[in-house]
């Protein structure tokens, strides 16, 4: 099979022939027909998350080199293991990714997706779908997505159910209350999309980039800011009669989390997604005097996925714009990420 591989952080991924893998036990061998190119994957190209100035997360011990990323799969069962009973080859399935130690309490409580050790998650540490072929290590990840795309199912295992979780983080909100999506990359747009299926409030959304704010009142944003020009947050306080219940945030920088911050209600949440890096100051006594809640949310789980899958399956979700590459543009496209040149998601082909 050929693979697009990091073979060293922060260069170039490399096309590598290897042997395709064969399933044991209750593995499933999935032949890739879909796989979305995600920010996280860039992380993982780089090998470190940024903290702020130089201070990194280093993750590459967390993975060997040559490495494949690519978590957001959606294909075809190619082979399967001698314990597999449930699954047949030629079923066509979209893949869960997040898959944890699956034996610290967090895995045994069904948060997979937060599990410290992280040690099986496909395309993060685990080989995954920037392939001909992928390993799945048990056919309970697997997710039938019958009668949705199947390329937008690719993208719900990561920026739909980081979306969903998301917005069950915001809890009880009144109708007049006002949400805030800061970052219109793909899982922003993602949330645009499922936000509107799952609540009756108004959204509006903030972007650094006029073309992507144009396309999010095209795709039902009430209204829109331009974070760059100057008083936007200012406006925002007013258009709301107050300020933003809930701002979610998927760059995860500085000058967002100051916006954000800004944005919002007395009792209303901050909630980050992003993982740009950098830091945040704010006086402790404003947080319990404006009463605001700062929570960070990390994909989700692998109910929460069944739960976006389900409401997919109704069609109330519009779908994010999608471009699909051949899988050789692999490294072109985790560029146009860092670039901020993508609108929706790329989605790769073998």
């Amino acid at each position: 099979m050929k693979s697009q591989k990091i073979n060293e952080y922060g260069k170039p991924l490399i096309q590598i022939e290897e042997p395709t893998p064969h399933p044991r036990g209750n593995e499933v061998l999935i032949k890739v027909v879909f796989c979305g190119v995600c920010h996280t994957d860039v992380h993982i190209n780089d090998g470190y998350f940024k903290l702020s100035d130089e201070k990194k997360i280093d993750t590459s011990s967390r993975r060997s080199l040559p490495f494949t990323p690519g978590h957001e799969i959606f294909g075809e069962v190619a082979g399967v293991g001698e314990n597999v009973k449930d699954i047949q080859i030629g079923d066509r399935r979209a893949v869960f990714p997040w898959i944890g130690c699956r034996e610290c309490s967090i895995c045994i409580q069904g948060n997979e997706n937060l599990c410290e050790k992280g040690s099986n998650g496909i395309g993060t540490s685990a080989n995954g779908g920037y392939s001909d072929y992928v390993i799945v290590p048990d056919s309970k990840y697997l997710i039938d997505t019958n009668g949705i795309d199947d390329r937008l199912a690719a993208t719900y295992m990561c920026s739909g159910v980081t979306a969903y979780s998301a917005i069950c983080k915001i809890g009880a909100l009144n109708k007049t209350d006002k949400i805030l999506i800061l970052g219109l990359g793909g899982v922003g747009m993602s949330w645009l999309q499922i936000g509107q299926a799952m609540l009756n409030n108004s959204i509006f959304a903030a972007d650094i980039d006029n073309k992507k704010l144009k396309q999010a009142i095209s795709l039902g944003a009430k209204n829109v800011y331009n974070t760059t020009e100057k008083d936007s947050a200012k406006r925002i306080i007013s258009d709301t009669d107050g300020g933003i219940a809930a701002v979610v945030d998927f760059v995860g920088s500085e000058k967002s989390a100051e916006f954000g911050l800004s944005s919002i209600k007395r009792g209303g949440k901050y909630i980050v997604v992003g993982l740009y890096g950098g830091e945040i100051s704010i006086p402790l006594a404003t947080i319990p005097l404006r009463a605001i809640s700062i929570v960070g949310t990390l994909t989700g789980s692998l109910d929460e996925t069944k739960a976006v899958i389900k409401l997919a399956k109704t069609g109330k979700i519009n779908p994010i714009p999608l471009e699909e590459r051949p899988m050789a543009q692999a490294s072109k496209s985790l560029d146009d990420l860092r670039k901020g040149l993508t609108i929706g998601r790329v989605i790769l082909t073998p």
